[in-house]
């Protein structure tokens, strides 16, 4: 019998309101909302970009694997907002695939929606660079396919207030958690 879930996890690329909703859904849910690039950030004592200027892309994803790793171990019940990358590395699809007290909620944004989101914070995102429109659709090619691997359940964004969002999210768990988690996600 699978265990009635522990962790909602939502994966998305970057903009698609994962952190907002996370934090929404901690505060219904009663469980502790984890921002894994809050926590990379903390324990790096730098952000995000400045990690990337100095120890590059993987030293972040190894951080960033390490926190992912922590957190699923953990206990406490919690919403965790992944980075947008955060599907590139096999061992986080993996750990989230195995994980039988995990659902993954994927919040399926569109580029054009997402560079309208991002605006003014595109400057501090490093995979953005100089054309925050055309990475993310790039971003997007290179990851629809990973997201859906480890989605349990797809929520497209489109049209929709980040309320509407994290309704939507809220009623599939309420679900999950009612049936033990062995309903069939959509």
């Amino acid at each position: 019998m699978t265990p009635t879930p522990r962790h909602l996890v939502l994966v998305g690329l970057m903009g698609s309101g994962k952190s907002t909703v996370a934090r929404r859904l901690s505060q219904r849910l009663h469980h502790t909302m984890v921002d894994l690039d809050a926590v990379v950030e903390a324990r790096a004592g730098c952000t995000i970009a400045e990690l990337f200027a100095r120890n590059g892309e993987a030293a972040f994803r190894d951080m960033e694997s390490r926190v992912l790793a922590a957190q699923l171990a953990s206990p406490e019940p919690s919403v965790i907002a992944t980075g947008g990358g955060a599907v590139v590395r096999e061992n986080n699809r993996r750990a989230l695939a195995e994980a039988r007290d995990v659902r993954v909620v994927w919040l399926d944004a569109r580029p054009e929606d997402l560079v309208r989101r991002v605006g003014a914070t595109a400057a501090s995102r490093p995979l953005l660079a100089d054309d925050p429109r055309g990475a993310l659709e790039r971003l997007d090619r290179e990851r629809r396919a990973l997201y859906g691997e480890v989605a349990d359940h797809r929520i497209d964004t489109a049209g929709r207030s980040l309320d509407e969002v994290a309704d939507a999210v809220d009623t599939w768990w309420r679900m999950q958690c009612r049936s033990g988690g062995e309903e069939e996600a959509s």
